[in-house]
């Protein structure tokens, strides 16, 4: 059985702001993942068996391969919906913010975030929570996914009896990609409790996997296959790796988003291996270089994200950005693993 996640004050002031919302929005960071839009879409069936209308709001484009979710088809987008987005924001007197830590997290819908005078919830697993104004902040960092912490939320409620697929896939989807399909931070009993409960609402796990992992295009195929061959470097005494990815191989295998999902991952199958690095040029923006970053065991990504990459997230999962040309990022990923030499070794 699962510990309460809200005390009993928490629980009141949720339910109490929720009967008395009329018009919810419900938004996720920039470049949304799997657990954001996972978590936004299980929160929002949440909020519909309660008799609420929820609007999504993301930021921007997210992965094709998540595109299979109920629900995404109402999902509004800040860069292509602007106007409505902000008469969404304005007019709303509730706002859940979800797996995000900051306002800036949420790129060019900040300023609506923040100007929207509903009132603000977070539900977060980022560390250093700092939403000002928030009614209610419920972030714990040593949960695998903030849709580990909706599927909690509604069960403490008393809720979960009630839904159906259109909660449990969406966040047994965000839960498994922010894992790795479970291959980290997914080590305490309660997320496999959690994985029972979702499989009693019919949700094929199986399938659900395919649709994530097994549903890139030819195009991605062939840019894992370049970039392990031609573009990854590998310090074996340091036990770290790096590749780049640059607009021009962007270009030369037409790329779309997501299809870079993952790739960051594939050289921690090398044997030894405990830290790797993915630095992607930015397709539309010069001097703008996006840095992933994933490890094994306790060696800090997130520490490094902060350190040199204006970054953070999770002790083996992290991102940031550079903002110069990717040469540079090139030596700035050499002084990272330099610094950080007697962890990794």
């Amino acid at each position: 059985m699962l510990k309460d996640l809200l005390t009993p004050a928490e629980c009141s002031a949720l339910r109490s702001l929720i009967d008395g919302a009329q018009k919810i929005v419900i938004c996720c960071h920039v470049n949304p993942d799997g657990d954001a839009i996972g978590s936004s879409l299980g929160w929002a069936d949440y909020l519909r068996s309660m008799g609420k209308e929820p609007a999504i709001v993301v930021p921007d484009q997210y992965p094709d391969f998540l595109q299979w979710m109920p629900g995404t088809e109402k999902i509004v987008r800040y860069d292509k919906r602007k106007a409505e987005a902000d008469a969404l924001f304005a007019g709303a007197d509730l706002v859940f913010c979800l797996d995000f830590n900051q306002p800036s997290r949420t790129d060019a819908m900040a300023d609506a975030l923040v100007g929207s005078a509903g009132r603000k919830v977070m539900f977060d697993h980022h560390l250093d929570p700092m939403m000002p104004d928030c009614a209610l902040v419920v972030s714990h960092t040593e949960m695998c996914s903030t849709s580990e912490i909706v599927f909690r939320v509604a069960w403490q409620l008393g809720g979960f009896g009630q839904l159906g697929r259109g909660f449990a896939a969406p966040v047994y989807c965000g839960m498994m990609t922010d894992t790795g399909g479970f291959t980290y931070n997914s080590t305490r009993p309660e997320v496999y409790f959690i994985i029972s409960q979702l499989l009693t609402k019919g949700i094929d796990k199986d399938k659900i996997y395919r649709n994530v992992y097994n549903n890139y295009s030819e195009n991605r195929m062939r840019l894992v296959g370049y970039v392990l061959y031609r573009k990854l470097v590998v310090d074996r005494e340091r036990h770290a790796a790096f590749f780049t990815i640059t607009r021009r191989d962007l270009l030369d295998f037409h790329f779309m988003k997501g299809d870079a999902e993952g790739l960051v991952n594939i050289p921690l199958q090398i044997k030894g291996m405990k830290l790797s690095i993915s630095l992607r040029e930015d397709r539309d923006r010069d001097r703008l270089v996006w840095v992933s970053l994933r490890s094994v065991d306790d060696f800090p990504c997130n520490k490094m994200a902060e350190m040199f990459f204006n970054g953070g997230g999770h002790l083996n999962a992290s991102g940031g950005r550079l903002y110069c040309s990717i040469d540079e990022a090139v030596e700035t990923a050499r002084r990272a693993i330099a610094h950080f030499e007697g962890v990794l070794k």
